[in-house]
């Protein structure tokens, strides 16, 4: 199967495993603890710290107790104690008493009376019933009662309540509403849900605060869902998720004492903080808040609570349209689908443990960022299981990665770290299409590098000492080759090949090859100090270097890997490395190669050649030393080389040999002024010379 159908089987495969599991975890919930925990986080610091000011909770707080015991009213207070509380709010829109009034007074019915008259003649009063699966016989009054404030369209669906405690009757009678105020935390015991209608009988029985909207005709079941203002709401289960305000005191409080203070001034018209007025288009709760009363409850953002902040919150979600819309389940199985493939396709794709890393944090990022972005706008992504999944996808691409497509990996690090640098052979194992059978065109820079009178020197050495010596050379520019990012292409013979610019090309190809030839020298001197030691002969190189286009690519068989490259620049470098036999140089280059290194190397230029076999002529150039370390008696060379070929080129033959003479003379033996010496004296009494005069043509490989 070609490689590349086998790694996307690969990641459809570990994509479908990671999926899978997720999936399964998703469905059954089985992460729910760290789910909600994650919920609790972005309520904490994405929700906003304020509710509305339309809601006001009266509270019975220690303070209120506390003040009316030194007036000799202990808790329970008689309720004709809340009387005034109701009346003094009467102008609000609604008043929700989040007590239970479900056994007479103590204090004598007289005392019920008066608090039940003040409910008939608020008309706004909201009270609460308790429902409960305990098996037990339901009075028709109660039926009666409950059945005033049911939701129109019957039950939702779900377990039935079978018994219910009401408000005695003489306190309800003049209720505007009522509605269930039994409800249960989740497993962890915070409120973050909330049911809003519960079946009893053929009834749907609203939550207390739904009780206002149901009464006002916003509120209707259909086939067991419930609408809202004629839309379905978002239920899960049949519970609402809400969104807490994420402040210490999101709510306007207001303590019962105040509000019995003000009701006694007002009487005596004396009030001037607070006055019933305030209460108009308000919707207040009445609820116990006093740390001994019971009512303590957990939400997301505070630990502790109380139940009439969670019935103010419900009631705040539903009129302003703020609960929370979980995302659907399809959506959320298709994210963790994309999340899978993504994960499973990067690391099989890229194989650095930086990379793979890199990845995995930027993910986290942006799973974490779309959630917190859908947070904000009231749309719940549940990021456990996402994030789940993206562990999951990443340790076992990583683990397959690793363990199976890191044994072909390690083959490839073996076989080409051998030749060349680390950094390609990584490139390699990040593309490792490369190595397929066939090539494609790329910008090289071939060297040949060659022993100079390698024949002579081995009938002059035994077989052993000569095998030796070309093992030590070999041995010595391979390691120079791989240092200065090349690749060693073959040893023909005494003879090295390398390439720059396949299978990474980089800006500094050129610039590296010409200074791998100089090191080349360099090694060759230390080389030569061991085998002055060992009794071996001394010996030189040559080096030719050209830069064009090639054929880049694994030529090799099945049985037989060969990354190499071919073509007219191959060629040409080889016969470049010949050239020096005639210049008397060591390294030559062509103008192809030496034009991309920007004047970073000492040279002379040898002339237009035309090698054998050619008809266009390249220009080539002696690279004598880096420019930035020339000794001054080499620099002078340089000089006078110049200025004497300056001389031959204008074609003042005579002169051009006398300044050769005088270079000669301070620097015998230079190859280049040597040539152009005899070319000199050969050309000074030919008064015929054509227009390709200047170039030298090689008549020999």
């Amino acid at each position: 199967m070609p490689k590349k159908k086998r790694r996307v089987r690969n990641i459809v495969l570990l994509a479908s495993v990671s999926f899978a599991i997720s999936l399964v975890l998703f469905l059954f919930d089985v992460l729910a603890p760290y789910e909600n925990r994650s919920f609790d986080l972005f309520s904490q610091y994405l929700n906003p710290a304020r509710a509305s000011d339309r809601i006001v909770i009266i509270e019975i707080d220690q303070q209120s107790i506390d003040a009316l015991s030194l007036e000799s009213i202990n808790w329970p207070w008689p309720r004709q104690v809340y009387a005034p509380i109701i009346e003094f709010a009467s102008l609000a829109d609604a008043f929700l008493v989040d007590i239970l009034f479900t056994e007479p007074s103590s204090y004598g019915q007289e005392d019920d009376m008066v608090l039940g008259d003040a409910v008939a003649k608020a008309s706004n009063v909201y009270l609460p019933f308790f429902l409960s699966r305990n098996e037990k016989t339901v009075g028709p009054e109660d039926m009666a009662y409950l059945r005033r404030f049911a939701i129109a369209g019957g039950p939702p669906s779900g377990p039935a309540y079978r018994s219910v405690t009401t408000p005695i009757d003489v306190i309800r009678h003049g209720a505007g509403g009522s509605g269930n105020v039994a409800i249960n935390p989740d497993g962890d015991g915070v409120y973050r849900r909330i049911p809003l209608a519960f079946t009893m009988g053929d009834m749907a029985l609203p939550n207390l605060a739904l009780s206002w909207f149901t009464g006002r005709g916003m509120v209707k079941m259909d086939s067991g869902r419930i609408l809202f203002r004629n839309r379905p709401l978002p239920l899960t289960d049949g519970k609402l998720l809400l969104r807490f305000p994420s402040g210490r005191k999101p709510f306007t409080v207001i303590p019962a004492i105040d509000i019995l203070s003000a009701y006694r001034d007002t009487g005596k018209g004396q009030s001037k903080t607070l006055s019933p007025s305030f209460f108009k288009g308000k919707v207040v709760f009445l609820g116990m808040t006093a740390p001994g009363l019971l009512d303590l409850k957990s939400t997301p953002t505070m630990p502790v609570s109380t139940g009439v902040h969670v019935n103010a919150t419900v009631f705040e979600n539903l009129d302003l349209g703020t609960f929370m819309r979980p995302v659907s389940g399809p959506f959320v199985a298709l994210f963790m689908l994309l999340v899978s493939l993504f994960i499973a396709a990067f690391v099989l794709t890229f194989h650095t443990i930086a990379k793979n890393l890199s990845a995995f944090a930027a993910s986290s990022i942006l799973i974490l960022g779309i959630a917190a972005a859908l947070f904000s706008r009231q749309y719940y992504l549940p990021t456990t299981y996402l994030m789940v999944t993206l562990i999951l996808g990443f340790i076992l691409s990583a683990a397959f990665s690793y363990a199976l497509e890191g044994r072909e990996r390690q083959f490839i690090k073996r076989t080409f770290s051998q030749y060349m640098d680390k950094t390609i052979v990584e490139h390699v194992l990040q593309n490792p299409d490369i190595v397929k059978p066939g090539g494609k065109k790329a910008r090289v820079t071939v060297l040949f590098a060659d022993i100079a009178g390698f024949t002579t020197i081995s009938e002059r050495n035994s077989p052993e000492d000569t095998a030796l010596m070309l093992h030590r050379v070999l041995n010595e520019l391979t390691e120079v080759v791989i240092e200065e990012k090349g690749v060693v292409d073959k040893y023909i013979g005494d003879c090295i090949m390398a390439f720059w610019g396949a299978p990474l090309e980089t800006p500094n190809d050129e610039i590296n090859a010409c200074r791998c030839s100089l090191k080349f020298i360099e090694a060759i001197g230390t080389i030569n100090g061991i085998f002055e030691r060992d009794g071996i002969s001394p010996v030189a190189i040559r080096v030719g270097l050209h830069t064009g286009e090639a054929i880049a690519g694994n030529m090799g068989s099945v049985r037989l890997f060969d990354f190499t490259v071919v073509g007219d620049t191959v060629n040409l470098a080889s016969r470049l490395e010949s050239v020096n036999k005639v210049f008397g140089t060591s390294i030559i280059v062509s103008e192809h190669t030496l034009a991309k290194t920007y004047g970073l190397f000492a040279s002379r230029s040898l002339g237009p050649i035309e090698v054998k076999g050619k008809s266009e002529p390249v220009v080539i150039h002696e690279v004598i030393c880096e420019n930035d370390n020339v000794p001054p008696a080499v620099r002078k060379k340089i000089d006078l080389y110049d200025e004497a070929l300056r001389v031959y080129r204008e074609q003042r033959f005579s002169e051009a040999v006398e300044l050769f003479n005088a270079l000669l003379a301070e620097f015998p033996h230079d190859g280049p002024s040597e040539f152009y010496k005899k070319r000199a004296e050969a050309m000074a009494g030919d008064f015929s010379l054509t227009n390709n005069w200047d170039i030298i043509r090689m008549t020999e490989k």
